[in-house]
């Protein structure tokens, strides 16, 4: 570059004399100033370090060496111009400073076209556009015209002020424009880089673009870019949860530090997804301890090293205790909490899959019911101050023993608290969370790479949908707000057709649904029928009493409960029944305790293995003799 620099600029100095003159052949007096041009501006330009970028990768830095480098060259070839006895016109200098300029910047951005389309000669690019203008979008345009895989051949916005303009040489139009470009097949992958865009508006933009069946992907947000967690050319298909939930109300500091912040704290079901989650936003609150009790060693293992990898890294001052064990385990939870002096215990241990649960009723009643009894005795007799139960929206009016037993475990607790107690007992109620283990996210967009069915259980399932992150901060924040017996229910917002959820994410991915009305789509959406247990709509609310809280995104449900006699009665049955291995009489005795629990095979009219209405002689004999001997309070 220098070499060919070397032989244009004195053409150029020569150039500026005949400007000047208004001839091809300009009076020159002395030959030494061409040379003096050449070394001075080589020399300028290198020191001004227009010399050091790489030429297919110039930005814009490289026009203030030009515009420095050529001006200090001028001053340096005037300056020696008076000291010297040589006639130089002044509007010399100033023709070639524009000329140098002008030859420099033209030079470079030609040689960049060059080099950039040499390296993706023959290359199989596939055309896509991308939606923003803005500075995401321009950052974009560049990565991707430099890469080797995608070729970015319009860029949309909705600011007026914009269609019609170039960036970084390639259209921009408006959503018209892209419609009219898809469909004549120009293009079928849509770039999404708007970081920033508030949810509401992104939810409405990929309704419009589902509609013309491209492949949706977008970049990080800005916030994943700064923390260095992404980067912005790191493209992937559209985050389908972002598309579920709402925008999400940022928490009380307030209430997320009240039980946590110097406290000493447990984790019951720690390697879980609720679990999880709760000890990352747990150890941002500066805890004392955090105790992570879990059964399942893999899981434990796996949540202990990411936590303790993001202590080292953030430096966090707290200790962390990994303990391996189950809450079912009798005075095990008292005496983990009497060694580390426990306050806050948030309780996310369960057994939650409704199918499995559904065939395995007596590891559900016993790991849901009485692990929740052994863990909150074992909290009241070691001091605790609060204890949380994460709860779920299938424990109202429930149709499957997960339900049923999580109802249970909610009336187990409202009678600790009514009895009265120094631990103040609540419950957390919510529906599903995306991306935990089982969710249908996951699960279709699994089948749609691998080309499909996606099965879907009923056409007119619904489900509410919450982010696991959202979710743990809301559990800590209404834990906080309790003061004994509480049953707290989160605000899901709007529930969500799971069929829609299917279609949509099929046609996010630039693929169509296949079904009658379209025999050659892509995908075919199979109704597999409900499983086990399972419901069509799921609840929050037993009844329809609720009240705000101090939160705006937490409610408290008013709901009726059983007595500490009648609890202790209904324990001593189910523990006389689950020795005895009878399932039937386990659902017999849910059915009498847990209000509006219907089995399933109930509901669509079949006959269930045992009546709902009385439980079998066994369990009614069993729940006779826990009631005579219980007497009062909670066994």
């Amino acid at each position: 570059m220098m070499l060919c620099d070397a032989v244009a600029l004195p053409i150029l100095l020569w150039v500026a004399f005949a400007l000047r003159y208004s001839s091809v052949t300009p009076p020159v007096d002395g030959n030494w100033i061409f040379a003096a041009a050449t070394i001075s501006s080589l020399l300028s330009l290198y020191a001004f370090g227009f010399y050091r970028p790489m030429v297919r990768y110039l930005g814009a830095e490289a026009a203030k060496s030009v515009f420095t480098g050529m001006a200090a060259s001028v001053v340096a070839l005037a300056a020696l111009s008076y000291m010297v006895p040589v006639m130089v016109p002044r509007s010399v200098f100033i023709i070639f400073w524009l000329l140098g300029c002008g030859y420099l910047g033209v030079s470079r951005y030609l040689a960049r076209r060059w080099l950039g389309r040499l390296s993706t000669r023959g290359l199989q690019r596939r055309p896509v556009a991308v939606f923003g203008g803005g500075s995401a979008g321009a950052q974009l345009v560049a990565a991707l015209q430099a890469g080797r895989e995608l070729c970015p051949v319009l860029v949309v916005d909705d600011d007026l002020g914009k269609q019609g303009t170039l960036l970084s040489g390639v259209p921009v139009v408006s959503r018209q424009g892209l419609s009219e470009a898809v469909r004549r097949g120009r293009l079928d992958t849509v770039l999404l880089a708007m970081p920033t865009m508030p949810r509401h508006r992104r939810i409405a933009l990929v309704n419009w673009l589902e509609q013309l069946n491209v492949r949706v992907q977008t970049v990080p947000t800005f916030s994943d870019i700064a923390s260095g967690r992404a980067r912005l050319t790191e493209i992937q298909d559209v985050v389908i949860e972002d598309l579920l939930g709402r925008d999400t109300v940022p928490p009380r500091r307030d209430l997320l530090g009240r039980c946590i912040t110097g406290k000493s704290v447990v984790v019951t079901g720690a390697g879980g997804s609720i679990g999880s989650e709760l000890c990352r936003q747990i150890i941002k609150l500066a805890p004392s301890h955090l105790v992570l009790l879990e059964q399942s060693e893999v899981a434990l293992y796996n949540i202990e090293m990411e936590l303790a990898d993001l202590i080292q890294r953030h430096h966090f001052d707290l200790k962390l205790v990994a303990m391996l064990g189950s809450v079912v385990d009798p005075g095990h939870v008292e005496r983990l909490c009497r060694e580390f002096d426990v306050d806050t215990l948030y309780h996310a241990a369960a057994y939650k899959h409704v199918p499995i649960v559904e065939e395995n009723p007596a590891a559900g009643v016993r790991n849901n019911i009485l692990g929740t009894l052994a863990a909150a005795q074992g909290a009241e007799a070691a001091g605790v101050s609060h204890f949380i139960l994460v709860s779920t929206d299938k424990a109202v009016r429930p149709t499957n023993v997960m339900g049923a037993t999580k109802r249970f475990s909610e009336l187990v607790l409202q009678a600790m608290a009514g009895r009265g107690s120094s631990t103040v007992f609540s419950m957390v109620r919510f529906g599903n969370v995306l991306g935990s283990s089982g969710s249908v996210v996951p699960l279709f967009r699994e089948q749609i790479r691998r080309g499909g069915p996606v099965t879907v259980t009923h056409p007119d399932v619904i489900r509410y949908f919450m982010t696991i992150p959202e979710a743990a901060q809301l559990v800590i924040q209404a834990g906080a707000m309790a003061k004994g017996g509480e049953v707290f229910v989160l605000d899901m917002g709007e529930p969500v057709r799971i069929l829609d959820l299917a279609q949509t994410m099929i046609r996010l991915m630039g693929l169509s649904v296949r079904d009658e009305s379209n025999p050659d789509g892509d995908i075919e959406i199979v109704f597999s029928g409900l499983r086990p247990g399972e419901k069509l709509f799921e609840e929050l609310l037993i009844g329809d009493a609720s009240v705000r809280t101090e939160h705006e995104m937490i409610m408290q449900a008013h709901e009726e409960a059983l007595s500490s006699e009648e609890v202790a009665a209904a324990l001593q049955a189910l523990r006389a029944v689950l020795d005895r291995g009878q399932s039937a009489s386990l659902k017999a005795l849910l059915c009498r305790y847990v209000n509006g629990y219907r089995p399933r095979e109930e509901v669509e009219g079949e006959d269930p293995e045992l009546p709902c209405i009385e439980a079998d002689e066994t369990a009614a004999g069993a729940t006779t003799t826990a009631a005579a001997a219980s007497g009062k309070g909670v066994h």
